[in-house]
């Protein structure tokens, strides 16, 4: 499978789980979220050039796709995804929750998303 379209599953999934979240739905919820861990579980096999096509999403139409992206780069793009999640959580909700959530991790140095 093509990276872009690793990137595009990744994307889609985290939007469905967003979407099924807001509707009470945990378990397609659940789905998703393996959905996505599965295709950037395999982008980051690709080394940086997995880590390099995520970055697109930093500038997603959607903020939780931007965020999640963001929580898994903050590693090999601090600066960039510290922005992202910065704005994100600067809002209400579960989104901003979730970037505060990522930076709070990230401060404590028990982020672990991608080690590397």
């Amino acid at each position: 499978m093509k990276l872009e379209e690793l990137v595009e599953q990744f994307a889609l999934n985290v939007a469905a789980q967003t979407d099924a979240i807001w509707r009470g739905d945990a378990k397609t919820g659940n789905k998703h979220a393996r959905k996505y861990g599965a295709a950037v579980d395999k982008l980051l096999a690709h080394g940086d050039a997995g880590r390099d096509a995520l970055l697109v999403l930093f500038k997603h139409e959607r903020m939780d796709v931007r965020v999640m992206a963001a929580a898994h780069l903050l590693r090999y793009r601090t600066a960039e995804a510290k922005a992202v999640l910065e704005e994100a959580a600067k809002g209400e909700g579960l989104v901003s929750f979730k970037a505060g959530q990522a930076l709070k991790r990230w401060e404590e140095g028990t982020w672990a998303l991608d080690p590397g």
